[in-house]
């Protein structure tokens, strides 16, 4: 799974973990229709300078969070303490990328899925040149992505499988590469 798609999957898993993402969701909480609409990360972002614990106890003592089954509110520990055990910069990557999730259509979210899908099926050393790869193309115009996944130079390294993974991910409006972020290996 291409870096992006990976830190997409798990923004999925964090961005549910985050209360206030779920007032995004009226039909799902009734009680909370009337509440502004808030961005992706938020609650992340509200509470991410606190230390662990002060974080646990925000997250336990939100209303929302309470009337979760006991094991989705054990994901959701988990969830953040996974983001607590990441570097700072790490940490404003899954945010800056949670955002980008956020104003993806749902076409382009189950364009995402699917990718990610056809990444799992790949064998692991070719899944991280693909991995490779969409970095070099987030650093890239997206007029040039579709040029350069048709290039020769790609045709020989990459198996038709593997361009229309590339092909697919570089139609998503992928966040631009961080600049110290380098290739993963």
């Amino acid at each position: 799974m291409t870096a992006w798609v990976r830190i997409a999957t798990l923004v999925v898993a964090l961005a549910t973990a985050c209360p206030s993402i779920a007032q995004k969701h009226p039909e799902e909480h009734p009680q909370k229709k009337q509440q502004p609409q808030h961005h992706a990360g938020e609650w992340l972002r509200q509470h991410r300078n606190l230390p662990p614990e002060q974080q646990r106890k925000a997250l336990e003592n939100d209303p929302q969070f309470r009337n979760l089954p006991p094991q989705r509110q054990q994901q959701l520990r988990n969830q953040l303490q996974r983001f607590n055990s990441v570097p700072p910069e790490k940490q404003q990557q899954m945010l800056n990328r949670m955002e980008t999730w956020e104003h993806l259509t749902p076409e382009q979210k189950q364009q995402a899925r699917q990718i990610h899908d056809q990444m799992q099926q790949l064998p692991p050393e070719r899944r991280q040149a693909v991995r490779n790869a969409v970095q070099a193309l987030r650093a890239m115009p997206p007029e040039a992505r579709q040029r350069e996944i048709d290039s020769d130079a790609y045709k020989r390294q990459f198996s038709p499988e593997e361009r229309n993974v590339l092909s697919g991910a570089s139609k998503l409006p992928l966040a631009p590469a961080e600049p110290s972020e380098p290739p993963e290996e």
